[in-house]
C-alpha cells in the first residue's frame, strides 16, 4: 500500500513485546476496525525507560512481532526505536514520525491502564498535542485518572472522525474486545513448558508461530 496515497490516520502501537501476545494483536485489530486508520505500525522498544531490561533480545522481539502481525499492508513492523537504540521514549518517536508525515494524523494506541499512567511519560503534554491518543476501553473497567489527565480528557475528548480532521490533539475512546493475556503471564507459563495446563493457556494467549519461535530459540526458560 502506498501510504501517502491512502486515506486515514497512522496508528502507533508501541511496547516491549516481550513477547507479543493476542492482547496486542486484538488492540491492533479493533483499532483498524473502529477507527479511521490507514495502518497500524507496531513499534518494538529498544529498552522502555519505565521497565526493567527486556528478557528477549531486540532481534528476537522484533522477529516475533513480524511473525505475529497479519501479512498485509495495514499492519507494519516499524524498527525505528530498536534502530535508534538506548532508552525508548515515545516523544522521540512521535517527533520523528511527525517530521516524516507532517500532514498526516498520528494516533498513539494504548489501553486504559496505560493511559492512566500517561502523565508520567516524558513530555506527555507535547505527545498529546503532536498526536492523537486512542484509548481502548474494556467493558467494566475504568482506571482512575489523575486530575491533570482527567482535565486533558475532558478538554480534548473527540470522535473517531477527529483523527482525520486534524493532525493531533484529540483523545478518542473505543471499545476493545477483552483478551485474557499478558506478557508477564506468558513468561511465567513458559518457565514450566511441560505442564498441560500451561500449554493450553499459552496456546490461547500467543499466536502459534510466535510460540513455535519461542520454543525453537529456547526463550524465557530462565
Amino acid at each position: 500500500m502506498d501510504l501517502d496515497a491512502a486515506d486515514g490516520a497512522i496508528g502507533l502501537l508501541g511496547g516491549s513485546f516481550d513477547p507479543i501476545h493476542n492482547g496486542h494483536l486484538q488492540l491492533g485489530r479493533d483499532a483498524l476496525a473502529y477507527l479511521p486508520l490507514a495502518q497500524v505500525r507496531f513499534l518494538p522498544a529498544a529498552q522502555p525507560w519505565q521497565k526493567k531490561p527486556m528478557t528477549a533480545s531486540a532481534e528476537h522481539r522484533a522477529q516475533m512481532v513480524r511473525l505475529a502481525i497479519p501479512a498485509d499492508s495495514r499492519n507494519v513492523l516499524d524498527m525505528r526505536e530498536i534502530e535508534r537504540g538506548g532508552l525508548s521514549y515515545s516523544i522521540d518517536t512521535v517527533r520523528e514520525l511527525r517530521a516524516q508525515w507532517p500532514d498526516r494524523g498520528l494516533v498513539l494506541l494504548m489501553g486504559a491502564d496505560q493511559f492512566a499512567r500517561f502523565d508520567t511519560w516524558r513530555d506527555w503534554s507535547e505527545i498529546a498535542d503532536t498526536a492523537h491518543i486512542a484509548v481502548a476501553q474494556r467493558f467494566g473497567t475504568k482506571p482512575k485518572l489523575s486530575s491533570a489527565l482527567q482535565a486533558r480528557l475532558d478538554a480534548r475528548r473527540g470522535k473517531p472522525s477527529s483523527l482525520t480532521a486534524r493532525r493531533g490533539g484529540s483523545i478518542v475512546e473505543f471499545e476493545m474486545t477483552p483478551v485474557d493475556a499478558s506478557a508477564t503471564e506468558v513468561r511465567r507459563f513458559l518457565r514450566e513448558p511441560h505442564s498441560a495446563v500451561n500449554k493450553q493457556r499459552l496456546a490461547a494467549m500467543v499466536p502459534a508461530l510466535v510460540l513455535d519461535y519461542i520454543q525453537k530459540h529456547s526463550l524465557y526458560r530462565d
